[in-house]
């Protein structure tokens, strides 16, 4: 028997989106998890469970058009939809699970709308995660395909066009999981010229983060990263002037770290959002436990400095 238990979430436009709820014995906090562009709750099923397990009721949800969702599939009518979605699902996290605040966590994609989220409503946001996020993409459509794109928005801005991320060895070195990748019929594999156009201007939005109220943020990245700007991504969180946050890399993990490195991600996960390790020796390292130690495979540290 899973863990969870499959929900419908109702969005503001009618629309029916599949959630899973992770209904934690005792509660001390919630958790609302978003998903990346091409995946849907179920490949981010062990992590959910961490957190469930650590004492944090936590609400999944497949975005309209992905997973489970059939309706549109692949489409959106804009960013501010997509963030009102977010919306509705943490209200149906925080009628669920009692908490009027909760912690977010985004992973690629799905980190991105976190932060457009906690723009537009940052009174409901305990704090941060976000893994490997996706603001800063080092892989994208071609130029001649961005036109095509263009092109179909004024036209037909429910046509199909591939995501350019059908490669398994961007996201993982672990062979099962790349075989899972190939194989999974719930993996998104297209969306539409009108989502394309809806994820661009929410980079405006998420433009915005600086401004919005501090709250702790942890950055996770892959130090193997193909999909993403390392880089960029590590400078546009570390300038925030926030009282608290941290940046932990995994030398030799790619994109998804739930499959990569997971025991080891699924603790300091759960660390940061339990409040724990609020100030770390920049030139520490993590062993294998989690603690900072001698491990050359990890490295995490506080900031400001």
């Amino acid at each position: 028997m899973p863990d969870f238990e499959e929900i419908t979430i109702a969005l503001g436009d009618g629309y029916r989106a599949y959630g899973r709820y992770w209904k934690a014995v005792e509660a001390r906090g919630a958790v609302l998890y978003h998903h990346g562009i091409q995946s849907h709750c179920g490949w981010y099923e062990s992590s959910a469970r961490a957190l469930c397990d650590a004492g944090y009721a936590v609400l999944q949800h497949d975005r309209r058009g992905s997973g489970r969702n059939l309706k549109g599939r692949g489409h959106a009518e804009s960013g501010e939809q997509l963030i009102q979605d977010a919306v509705m699902a943490g209200d149906e996290l925080r009628r669920r699970s009692g908490f009027e605040q909760y912690h977010v966590v985004g992973v690629s994609w799905g980190g991105k709308l976190a932060v457009a989220a906690h723009v537009a409503h940052p009174e409901r946001v305990a704090g941060l995660t976000l893994v490997t996020p996706g603001m800063f993409p080092l892989v994208g459509v071609s130029k001649p395909e961005m036109a095509r794109i263009g092109f179909a928005m004024l036209y037909e801005p429910t046509k199909l066009f591939d995501i350019p991320l059908n490669d398994p060895d961007l996201f993982t070195n672990v062979s099962r999981w790349r075989e899972f990748f190939r194989t999974d019929e719930l993996t998104l594999r297209q969306c539409t010229a009108g989502f394309y156009l809806a994820s661009r201007r929410m980079d405006r939005i998420v433009g915005r983060l600086a401004d919005a109220s501090p709250v702790p943020i942890h950055l996770f990245l892959a130090g193997e990263e193909r999909i993403i700007d390392n880089d960029r991504t590590e400078k546009f969180i570390r300038q925030l002037d926030w009282p608290r946050g941290r940046v932990t890399k995994y030398a030799t993990a790619r994109h998804c770290l739930e499959f990569d490195v997971p025991d080891e991600y699924f603790r300091e996960l759960v660390s940061f959002i339990d409040g724990g390790a609020p100030g770390i020796d920049p030139d520490a390292t993590l062993a294998a436990d989690g603690a900072p130690g001698t491990s050359s495979d990890a490295t995490s540290d506080g900031f400001p400095k």
